[in-house]
């Protein structure tokens, strides 16, 4: 089953319109099948379908980290959708130690998320 679902995947990765760079070097000889047959789906992957997945995990990452700490409710910040103060910040190194922490703020009333450092 392993097996059948790694040609599946090397089947629908050549065939994909949106990723026609590792068609062309199958067919030239770039790539060989030996090659083909090791790569990872990472490898195969198109260069706009690397950037969708790379944006995604940062974003999980991120997602990850402001559920993990839950946050500081407070009235310091106003809302720019719905103008209340009813706020939860929290304050995670997204950069390097010595730039300064960034602050995600959500609203509790409307759900209206921002950051800023």
């Amino acid at each position: 089953m392993k097996y059948k679902n790694r040609v599946r995947s090397r089947i629908a990765n050549l065939k994909d319109a949106k990723n026609p760079d590792l068609r062309r070097n199958v067919l030239c000889g770039t790539i060989t099948p030996q090659q083909i047959a090791v790569m990872t789906s990472e490898e195969m992957a198109s260069d706009e379908l690397k950037e969708i997945r790379k944006a995604m995990t940062k974003e999980a990452i991120r997602e990850h980290q402001m559920a993990r700490t839950g946050g500081t409710q407070t009235d310091l910040f106003t809302c720019s959708k719905c103008r209340k103060k009813n706020c939860t910040y929290t304050q995670v190194q997204t950069r390097s130690s010595d730039e300064p922490m960034t602050t995600f703020v959500v609203c509790n009333e409307c759900g209206n998320r921002w950051k800023f450092c």
